[in-house]
């Protein structure tokens, strides 16, 4: 019992809510009052699938309240607008490019037939905020299992991902779109990895997540993928590899974005100081 103390407190830890953790999930509850006031159709046209002649409760939607819920609780969690605003812009960029090339290829479709359609972008960067808590949590409670098994299920894991991808993928392996994806994570996966537990853990939390968003929406209909499956095992994997991606991005903007900034003050430095010429 002692021994599970520690753990428990550092769990708790993470997910410790703090003063930015309201204004975050004010910020949730705002842009969802936006999607349903802009897109009210369609928010009446799910009401309009209630059927009085059932109780309520076999018609209420207890999955998509409990994504929404947890997904909640997990955006909240050691809330830090300096740590999180590139995680939720990253996310915005990456689903808005992600949902571009399903949609456009057709690998999936929207029930509106939107290619793609704008209400469902913001749901990225909620997930990838999401997919960051989950990490924490998973990167402590497995924080004992060594570095190597960490490199050798990369090494399991990636490979395996990418065959899954281009047998998904393979109808439309003609398209420039799909070239670039397949290009794209073809890049991510052999570009040298220093950090293969964060990616592994990362992927893992992505993919956790994924699933439970996948069920929802394609066992609602909300959108479909061109097999049929609800949802495809290829799918659920997907999003542990957007994750990954985004991940690795958002290192890339942690690298750079220190020298932009300190490019940026010693420009100014540089004006500031120099010496007028009086003639």
């Amino acid at each position: 019992m002692n021994r599970k103390m520690p753990v428990l407190k550092k769990i708790n830890a993470l997910l410790h809510w703090n003063r930015t953790s309201h204004w975050v999930f004010s910020g949730f509850v705002a842009l969802l009052a936006l999607i349903v006031y802009v897109w009210w159709p369609l928010v009446e046209e799910y009401i309009a699938t209630y059927n009085p002649a059932y109780p309520w409760w076999m018609q209420f939607d207890w999955l998509l309240l409990g994504d929404f819920l947890v997904m909640s609780l997990l955006i909240m969690a050691n809330a830090n607008l300096r740590h999180d605003l590139p995680i939720a812009v990253i996310g915005l960029a990456g689903g808005m490019v992600i949902e571009s090339w399903g949609t456009q290829t057709e690998l999936w479709v929207y029930y509106t037939s939107e290619r793609p359609p704008l209400w469902i972008i913001p749901a990225w960067p909620i997930a990838s905020l999401s997919i960051d808590r989950l990490f924490s949590i998973l990167n402590h409670l497995l924080r004992k299992i060594p570095q190597k098994v960490y490199t050798l299920l990369y090494w399991l894991i990636f490979p395996f991902f990418y065959v899954l991808m281009l047998i998904f993928v393979w109808p439309t392996v003609n398209k420039s779109l799909t070239l670039m994806a397949l290009l794209m994570c073809a890049f991510l996966i052999l570009t040298p990895q220093v950090k293969t537990r964060e990616l592994v853990l990362t992927f893992i939390a992505g993919a956790g997540l994924g699933y439970f968003l996948e069920l929802w929406g394609t066992t609602r209909l909300c959108w479909i993928y061109y097999t049929l499956e609800t949802p495809p095992f290829f799918a659920v994997l997907a999003h542990g590899m957007a994750a990954v991606s985004f991940w690795r991005v958002k290192e890339l903007w942690l690298i750079l974005a220190p020298r932009l900034f300190q490019h940026r003050e010693l420009s100014k430095e540089a004006i500031n100081t120099q010496i007028p010429i009086v003639d």
